[in-house]
């Protein structure tokens, strides 16, 4: 059914297309990244980041402080049932959390911006033995400072407009697909 409309529509193909260019060269491996979404305020962006981890094969989501749960209708809905193949656990203070897994061997990376940040362009976490965690935190005021002292590198996304910043889910989805996309 048309979703505009809500005419009746055909199928005119059933199957898998094959994408056009050549993918055959990118490897999606994320089997070894976790993230940590600390304070996220947004359910849709906490949807639209579970489908985007079931995308690159993200292996654990810790759902911290006022982040909104799958067990929320609307993080469900925009996930589209992505929330059912990403494990995640939820914990109500992202400091401890976060030293905790550091204390495990963790490396805590950061998805921020400011002076101390690192552009993410080519970097992969097939570059690292450790078991790496990206802390991604509120849309407003970013990672939580207690936990950005924790973390061991702080990558950015560079931006070249008059705003400096992207939306949480689609800064996420750049770096996840930076951090578990490698050539072979």
């Amino acid at each position: 059914m048309c979703p505009r409309c809500r005419s009746n529509t055909e199928i005119l193909y059933e199957g898998r297309i094959e994408p056009e260019n050549n993918q055959s060269s990118i490897k999606l491996d994320g089997t070894g990244l976790e993230v940590i979404l600390d304070n996220i305020r947004s359910t849709w962006n906490v949807g639209s980041m579970f489908r985007t981890a079931d995308g690159v094969g993200i292996r654990h989501f810790y759902l911290c402080g006022i982040t909104p749960t799958p067990d929320n209708s609307r993080v469900a809905k925009t996930s589209l049932g992505a929330e059912t193949s990403i494990p995640w656990t939820y914990h109500a203070d992202g400091v401890l959390l976060a030293r905790s897994l550091k204390e495990k061997g963790a490396k805590l990376w950061a998805l921020e911006g400011g002076n101390n940040a690192s552009a993410i362009e080519g970097i992969s976490i097939q570059d690292t033995k450790h078991n790496i965690v990206l802390v991604v935190g509120n849309e407003i005021s970013g990672v939580d400072p207690g936990i950005l002292v924790l973390c061991e590198k702080i990558w950015c996304i560079p931006m070249r407009g008059v705003k400096r910043s992207l939306n949480a889910a689609v800064a996420f989805g750049i770096a996840a697909y930076f951090l578990t996309t490698k050539p072979r």
